[in-house]
């Protein structure tokens, strides 16, 4: 597989960036909790600059998050180095060099340098908008292809089906690498007995186990439809018990999750990524539960264990960055690098369908895969 996926040419096309990102599709920006009121801070998302912030509340307004392209067009400095004024009663963006200020919409609100409004129409200038949804404690932003589009979304705002949980804990890490290496390798089936093998989740003397999983398609996805866990999860079982269920499913351009349920228990996992530079993914974890009081305990321990996790799918990218300085093309082989293939095959599908202004075409079937883990 090439070091990301490159349009022909090497040029962007609908939908999809030159270097492979995917856009007109929403993205992870940040947890809720990390953006409080009258606060704003500076994201890099698929190589751009980007603002997020949230409005003051006030007499029990505001609060709502916005995010814009984080470049003032003056002097080019970053405006989340500003500070929220209120400008006629709305909030605004104040770049910290010559304060000109700037709305959640984008439009430039003020120039104090001029002495007259007639000087300079400043409804001329205006900074991209970027959509935002917040949901659940997550704060994700749409990146459309054209920068000055002003259609709404090409597709909803993400949805998982969790009612109004609230995040138990999140964790994040950022890998050296292409989101395609990143997304290919957090899903990878057959790499936990020799990249997890802590003792408390999958010790190495239970050995490798035949893994026959069904496969089905979902809304510019797939899954493995629900099933009972492995039976070497010591965690789950001292957790939540002997009946317990699992479904684990991944969506384009960067959303896999789990879903752990058991008599009155479930636990939902979600794992967002969020391209940063060509060789720069962020790795957001976000975990919630619900009926699980053993957990609330455990509380204290499982977001140490989590970093833990992701810390050693990022050193294993680390290693694969010392083999790919010397070859590029990897040996892909059925059935565990099967969702690899899906991946790409979807983001090509989705690209074209953009290019060809039509709906996008799920063409994964279903499908069982058998492997060894």
């Amino acid at each position: 597989m090439p070091d990301g996926t490159i349009t022909k040419d090497g040029k962007a096309s609908a939908g999809m960036t030159a270097g492979g990102w995917l856009t007109d599709s929403w993205y992870f920006a940040c947890a809720s909790a990390s953006l409080p009121p009258g606060r704003q801070f500076r994201r890099v998302i698929l190589g751009q600059p980007v603002l997020l912030a949230r409005t003051p509340k006030r007499d029990g307004r505001g609060g709502e998050a916005f995010a814009l392209r984080d470049v003032c067009p003056h002097r080019l400095v970053p405006l989340s180095e500003g500070q929220q004024i209120e400008t006629g009663g709305q909030p605004t963006i104040q770049c910290p060099y010559h304060g000109w200020r700037f709305g959640v919409d984008g439009q430039c609100r003020h120039m104090p340098s001029l002495v007259t409004p007639e000087d300079f129409d400043i409804a001329r200038v205006k900074v991209r908008r970027y959509p935002v949804h917040e949901t659940n404690g997550m704060i994700f932003v749409y990146v459309a292809g054209n920068p000055r589009s002003e259609d709404p979304p090409a597709v909803p705002p993400p949805d998982f089906d969790i009612g109004d949980m609230k995040p138990k804990f999140v964790v994040h890490d950022q890998f050296n690498a292409h989101m395609d290496d990143a997304v290919v390798g957090l899903m990878d089936p057959a790499h936990v007995p020799f990249v997890h093998n802590q003792w408390w989740w999958r010790p190495p003397s239970t050995g490798l186990r035949l893994k026959e999983k069904p496969f089905e398609p979902i809304e510019r996805g797939w899954r493995i439809a629900r099933h009972k866990p492995s039976g070497n999860s010591l965690a789950y079982k001292a957790l939540l018990g002997s009946e317990v269920t699992t479904e684990i499913a991944f969506r384009i351009p960067g959303f896999r999750w789990e879903i752990v349920e058991a008599k009155k228990a479930r636990i939902f996992t979600l794992t967002c990524l969020t391209p940063v530079e060509p060789k720069l993914t962020r790795i957001t974890q976000i975990t919630y539960w619900t009926g699980a009081p053993l957990l609330d305990l455990a509380r204290p321990i499982l977001a140490p264990a989590a970093r833990k996790f992701l810390g050693q799918d990022g050193r294993m990218v680390d290693l694969q960055n010392l083999g790919m300085a010397y070859q590029k093309n990897m040996m892909w082989i059925d059935d565990i690098d099967v969702q690899a293939k899906w991946y790409l095959t979807l983001k090509k599908e989705w690209a074209a369908a953009r290019s060809e202004t039509r709906d996008f075409v799920n063409p994964i079937e279903p499908r069982t895969l058998r492997w060894r883990s």
